[in-house]
Order: C-alpha cells, then sequence, then structure tokens
C-alpha cells in the first residue's frame, strides 16, 4: 500500500478565494500548499506530461481525470523528493483536486483527507460582483465575462458540488467566504491547527 499523505481540501465554488487561502498558508511553518491550476501552468509544454495535456487542450477537451491526477502525483513526488513538501512535518493543503466525484476514488489511495474546509458563499451575486472586480483589477479577461462566471458555478454545482457528500459530515468545516481575507484566514487556521497538531499527537481533536 503506498504511503497516504494526510491531507486538508480547500473546497468551494470559483472566487470564494481558494488560492488566496492557500497561499498564506504556504508561508506558514507545518503547511505544504498544492494547487492542481499551478502545477499545470508549470508544466513545460514541451515534455511528456505537456504533450499530453496539449492532446486535449487543443481541441478544447477537457484534461481526462486519471490523466490530471496522474500529473499531480507527479508534481506531489517531485516536492517531496526535492525535501520542498515533507510528509511526517507538514500538512498537505490540496487546492482543486478532487474536484468531481470521479477524482475522491483516483486520490483515494494516495491522499487521507482529514479536514475539509469548505469556503461557502451564500451571496452568490456578491461573490459575482467581486470576481469581476477583481477581473478589471487583474486584467482576467475570462472573469470580467458575466456569462462565463455563471457558467462556471453552474459547472461547479453539476461537476464539483457532491463531492462533500463523499466526505463525512464530521470532518467538514464550512466558513462564509464572504467576509476579508484576513477574517476567512482566522476561520481557516482554527479548523486546521488541531490538525496539524494531529500530525505530531497522533489523534484528532
Amino acid at each position: 500500500m503506498p504511503e497516504r499523505f494526510r491531507s486538508v481540501l480547500l473546497f468551494g465554488p470559483p472566487g470564494v478565494g481558494k488560492g488566496t487561502q492557500g497561499g498564506i498558508l504556504r508561508h506558514v511553518p507545518g503547511f505544504f500548499h498544492l494547487s492542481v491550476g499551478d502545477v499545470f501552468r508549470s508544466i513545460d509544454i514541451g515534455s511528456a506530461s505537456g504533450r499530453e495535456i496539449y492532446q486535449y487542450s487543443s481541441k478544447g477537451q477537457l484534461v481526462p481525470d486519471e490523466l490530471t491526477v496522474k500529473i499531480w502525483k507527479k508534481a506531489l513526488n517531485a516536492y517531496v523528493a526535492l525535501s520542498w513538501y515533507k510528509p511526517h512535518e507538514d500538512l498537505l493543503i490540496l487546492d482543486g483536486i478532487p474536484r468531481n466525484v470521479a477524482q475522491t476514488e483516483l486520490v483515494k489511495d494516495h491522499l487521507d483527507i482529514v479536514r475539509v474546509i469548505n469556503l461557502a458563499c451564500t451571496d452568490v451575486e456578491e461573490m459575482i460582483h467581486r470576481m469581476r472586480r477583481r477581473a478589471i483589477r487583474e486584467n482576467r479577461a475570462d472573469d470580467a465575462n458575466e456569462d462565463v462566471i455563471r457558467r462556471r458555478f453552474q459547472v461547479f454545482a453539476e461537476k464539483s458540488a457532491p463531492v462533500l457528500k463523499q466526505y463525512p459530515p464530521e470532518i467538514i468545516h464550512t466558513i462564509e467566504a464572504t467576509g476579508s481575507p484576513a477574517e476567512v484566514f482566522k476561520e481557516v487556521l482554527d479548523a486546521v491547527i488541531p490538525v496539524q497538531n494531529s500530525l505530531f499527537e497522533g489523534e484528532l481533536d
């Protein structure tokens, strides 16, 4: 049986701040943030993995779940080999995987997900407004298009939201994401510190 990495999943619809929260945690000793988006953006298009992805992206197709997990796991193994991520010292913070029910099955042999931070958005219209405002500020063309944003929320509801049902309710910690990044981060820390402590104590709170 391969080693299963103890992990916390940052989960939620587009624009709730998963990348922001993961990016802050990345700078806190004892946490290692791994974003699937960052992994894919860093791939050399001329590499074997890059060519595999291009076969699908060049046709406007989604990268299959099996290939997504394979590339993600290859990156994770590289970070372990480089000692950037130390599984026996660092809590793995997941961002972007698993993003559908099929992926929850594919990662079971690799991950021991002990907490799910569900960044919830009770005011979708406010979140859409925030995403458009951010898009203008950061020159992100896709997020400036309201139709595209609404489609992303629809895809999340259809494909990603059911992921929550794959995990026991007692490990899911829901946080309202419409607060300030600092307020949300305080709540995230309150949820993940007991899990981080358990790495050394051997049991969860």
